[in-house]
């Protein structure tokens, strides 16, 4: 039997339906004619989303034109310069505790001698070859060593007084203040003016923990703590902490901690470094006292 061609290509392979009334068909054709739509109504609204943003641009920019838009490279150095003096402070006020006063105890000459150290070693690294440029373009030495000379009167009037008064609490302010007609006067001539504020900020600081001690009366438990052994350490503090946990010592400590808060807060709203680096070092006497407060809980 032989098939010809015709049967092949004719209605031997019949359609199950024709083209037209093809459902299939039908509803592969109407993809292609409800995309075309749909994409033109896709490009309409990302056309629009930018008509809106030009729209947008160009009004911040009326408002804001482009020389008074800040320059971000300029805010972020200044930012991080600030931020930098902020932290440092903050370090040179916990030195003491940890460094400073066990070295007094032992070589106290040594300790008022490192003094000409920090000296020399700020003076160096504020250079006038350092000092180039506006105050707030200051290199990051001549910060470091702003910040050093600030720090070497506090170092100072640590060693003497841990070294030779420290059982007299009367005297500790006095001499905590050694430094400030030097930091006054180089002040006047406007020089090392973060290291000075910085200095002012511990000063501050030192005040009004010294003002608390008169408040709540822990002063004799300071001069026993300095001059009885060691060994009755504990005794000492668990008493002062008896004395700190009466109406009278948690409403000063309440108060003169809003108070340091508030003169270390503040400042930080200015744009100076110098102001940054005083507020570093006020809040950071909270953080000191506070080593105090818990070495006394845990006598």
């Amino acid at each position: 039997m032989q098939i010809s061609n015709d049967s092949l290509n004719g209605s031997s392979l019949p359609n199950s339906c024709p083209t037209d009334n093809c459902p299939d068909s039908k509803h592969t054709n109407g993809d292609h004619k409800e995309l075309a739509p749909s994409s033109r109504h896709n490009l309409s609204h990302t056309t629009r989303h930018q008509a809106v943003v030009e729209v947008e641009l160009e009004h911040t920019q009326i408002l804001f034109p482009e020389q008074f838009l800040p320059n971000q490279r300029l805010i972020q150095a200044i930012k991080t310069r600030r931020v930098k003096a902020f932290l440092a402070a903050g370090f040179l006020v916990a030195v003491p505790v940890f460094i400073q006063a066990p070295l007094v105890r032992i070589v106290p000459m040594v300790s008022l001698a490192m003094t000409t150290l920090w000296l020399m070693l700020g003076w160096r690294l504020l250079s006038p070859s350092q000092l180039e440029g506006t105050p707030e373009g200051t290199p990051e030495k001549a910060l470091w060593g702003d910040l050093i000379i600030g720090f070497s009167w506090t170092w100072l009037a640590g060693a003497v007084y841990w070294g030779w008064f420290r059982w007299d609490p009367y005297v500790h302010l006095p001499i905590e203040s050694i430094g400030l007609p030097i930091v006054l006067t180089l002040l006047y001539y406007q020089k090392a003016k973060i290291g000075n504020y910085f200095y002012l900020g511990s000063l501050l600081g030192t005040a009004i923990t010294d003002l608390y001690f008169y408040c709540v009366g822990l002063i004799p438990y300071w001069r026993a703590l300095m001059t009885n052994p060691p060994e009755s350490a504990s005794a000492i503090l668990h008493s002062a902490l008896l004395r700190m946990e009466t109406y009278q010592g948690v409403g000063c400590a309440i108060v003169l901690l809003t108070l340091l808060v508030m003169l270390g807060t503040i400042p930080l709203r200015s744009t100076s470094t110098k102001w940054w680096a005083f507020s570093g070092a006020v809040l950071s006497t909270i953080l000191v006292d506070s080593l105090f407060f818990v070495a006394a809980i845990l006598a």
